[in-house]
C-alpha cells in the first residue's frame, strides 16, 4: 500500500471516529433519560411537576445533552427528515428552560423571576443552536410555529415553560417514531384537566387555557383541516364536558369561549 493511500485511509478513519461526525442519537436517550428520573405525573397523568432539585445534582449529565443538541449544525438538521426535526427543536426547548431554571433554582417562583419589565427570559441568548446564538423564543416562534413549516397546532401542548399554567413537561423525550401519538397524548392529557379547560354549564361557555388565546391564530390558518378553534376544540368535546347535551353543543360549536388567568408559579416537585 503506497504511503498517500495510507493517509487517505488514516484521515477518513479519524473524521468517522470524531464526536462532530458521529450520527445525532435521535432517540434523544440522554433526555429521555432524565425526564424519566424527575418529571411526574401528578392530577391522574392531566399534569406533571419537574424534581429541579433532581434535575441540579445530574446537572453534568443535562449539560452533555444540550452540548449534543448545540454540535448539530443546519446543514445536518435541514437533510432530517419534518418529523426528526420537530422532535428535536420540542426537546431542545424544554432541556434549555429546564437549563435555564437551573441558572438560579432555588431562588425563583417563577420563570418570569429570570426576566424583567425591560427584557423577557425567553430573550436571553444563552445558548447555542443551529450554529448561533439562540433564546427560546427563537425555537418557539421562528421555527416550530414557523408557519408552513410544520403546521401541528398540538404542540402547544409539548413545549413546556416550567409553569404550573403550562401542559405537562412529558416523562420522555419526544421522537421522529413516536411524535404524532405523543402530541395527541399531550393535548388529550391538557383538555381533560378541568381546572384549565372545561365547559361551564351556567354560562354555557368553554373556559379554557389562555395558551388558546395567545395562539388562537395557529388554530385557524387551517392547519390539520382546522379552520377556527372552536373547530378544533369541538374534536375534543368529550374531555370538555361530561353530560351528552353539553358535549354535543360543543361539537356543533354552539358555545362561547372565554379564556383562564394563567398560573406562572414553577412547576416545581418540592
Amino acid at each position: 500500500m503506497n504511503k498517500r493511500l495510507t493517509y487517505l485511509i488514516l484521515i477518513v478513519a479519524l473524521t468517522v471516529s470524531t464526536p462532530a461526525a458521529a450520527e445525532f442519537d435521535h432517540q434523544h436517550s440522554t433526555w429521555d433519560r432524565l425526564v424519566k428520573d424527575h418529571v411526574q405525573w401528578i392530577q391522574d397523568g392531566a399534569a406533571s411537576v419537574a424534581d429541579y432539585a433532581g434535575f441540579q445534582k445530574d446537572r453534568d449529565t443535562l449539560r452533555t445533552y444540550l452540548d449534543q443538541l448545540s454540535g448539530v449544525s443546519m446543514d445536518t438538521f435541514q437533510s432530517w427528515t419534518k418529523d426528526r426535526q420537530l422532535a428535536f427543536l420540542i426537546n431542545a426547548y424544554n432541556a434549555f428552560t429546564v437549563e435555564l431554571i437551573l441558572t438560579e433554582y432555588p431562588d425563583l417562583e417563577s420563570i418570569k423571576d429570570l426576566g424583567s419589565f425591560l427584557s423577557s427570559p425567553w430573550k436571553k441568548e444563552f445558548f447555542t443552536l443551529l450554529g448561533e446564538e439562540r433564546h427560546l423564543d427563537w425555537v418557539e416562534h421562528d421555527m416550530i410555529r414557523r408557519d408552513g413549516l410544520y403546521n401541528d397546532p398540538r404542540i402547544h401542548t409539548a413545549v413546556n415553560c416550567a409553569s404550573i399554567g403550562c401542559p405537562a413537561l412529558r416523562d420522555e423525550a419526544f421522537t421522529a417514531e413516536k411524535l404524532d401519538r405523543q402530541l395527541a397524548d399531550q393535548m388529550r392529557r391538557f383538555l381533560r384537566d378541568k381546572s384549565r379547560n372545561r365547559y361551564n354549564p351556567e354560562t354555557g361557555e368553554l373556559e379554557v387555557s389562555k395558551i388558546f388565546d395567545w395562539y388562537r391564530e395557529d388554530f385557524n390558518r387551517g392547519w390539520m383541516g382546522y379552520d377556527s378553534l372552536k373547530g378544533f376544540l369541538a374534536d375534543y368535546a368529550d374531555l370538555l364536558a361530561d353530560k351528552p347535551a353539553h358535549v354535543e353543543k360543543i361539537r356543533k360549536r354552539q358555545v362561547g369561549i372565554s379564556f383562564l388567568d394563567y398560573d406562572w408559579a414553577l412547576n416545581d416537585l418540592s
